[in-house]
C-alpha cells in the first residue's frame, strides 16, 4: 500500500507543479498585454488615436488641419481609427500567447476567441460622403410657406391677424415685476 500512497503524491506534486508553470505563464502573458498600446492614424494623418490592451482610448490627437472639416467627419473618423485599433487587439493577444502560454491549450482559444467577439474586424472604409450644405437655424416663429392657389375663379384675400388685446396696467402690477418689493 504504500506504493500507492507514494505514487498519489508524487502525482498530485506533478499537478501543483503544472498547475503553478502554467499560471505563470500567464501572468508572464497578462504582464505583456498590460503594456501594449495600438496607435492608428487617418490618411492625412490629421487624426491619430491610441488604445490600450483592454481596447479603451488613452490617447487622442486631432491637429489643427482637421478644422476644415466638418465635425461629423472628424467624430466618424476618430470611431473608425478606435475600431481599427481595437481590431489589432486579438492579434496582439495571440502573439503574446505563442510566446508565453502557447496557442494549443483550450483555455488560450478561448480567451482568444472572446477577444474575437469582443473586439471584431474593423468594417471596411467607406467613401467620405460629399460635404452637406450648411443648415441655417431660425430662432422665432416660423413662416409658414405660401400655399398655392385654389383652383377658384375668384381670388382670395390673405387671412388678417387677430389684434392681441393689451391689458391696462395696474397700481398692483408694480409689486409683481422683478423691480418691485419681496416684503409686503
Amino acid at each position: 500500500m504504500p506504493d500507492n500512497v507514494d505514487a498519489s503524491e508524487q502525482m498530485v506534486d506533478n499537478w501543483t507543479k503544472q498547475i503553478q508553470e502554467t499560471a505563470a505563464r500567464y501572468q508572464a502573458m497578462a504582464a505583456r498585454m498590460q503594456g501594449q498600446t495600438v496607435t492608428e492614424r487617418s490618411k492625412d494623418n490629421t487624426i491619430e488615436v491610441t488604445i490600450d490592451s483592454k481596447g479603451l482610448l488613452t490617447n487622442l490627437v486631432i491637429a489643427e488641419a482637421a478644422s476644415g472639416k466638418r465635425m461629423a467627419e472628424v467624430s466618424s473618423q476618430v470611431m473608425r481609427l478606435v475600431q481599427l485599433a481595437q481590431s489589432r487587439i486579438p492579434e496582439l493577444l495571440q502573439q503574446a500567447m505563442a510566446e508565453t502560454v502557447g496557442t494549443t491549450d483550450e483555455t488560450a482559444s478561448r480567451v482568444i476567441a472572446e477577444a474575437q467577439s469582443t473586439f471584431p474586424e474593423a468594417p471596411p472604409e467607406e467613401e467620405l460622403a460629399p460635404p452637406e450644405p450648411e443648415r441655417h437655424h431660425r430662432f422665432g416663429p416660423e413662416e409658414e410657406e405660401p400655399t398655392p392657389p385654389a383652383a377658384s375663379s375668384a381670388p382670395s384675400a390673405p387671412p388678417q391677424p387677430k389684434p392681441i388685446p393689451r391689458r391696462r396696467r395696474t397700481q398692483d402690477d408694480d409689486d409683481d415685476e422683478f423691480g418691485g418689493s419681496i416684503l409686503s
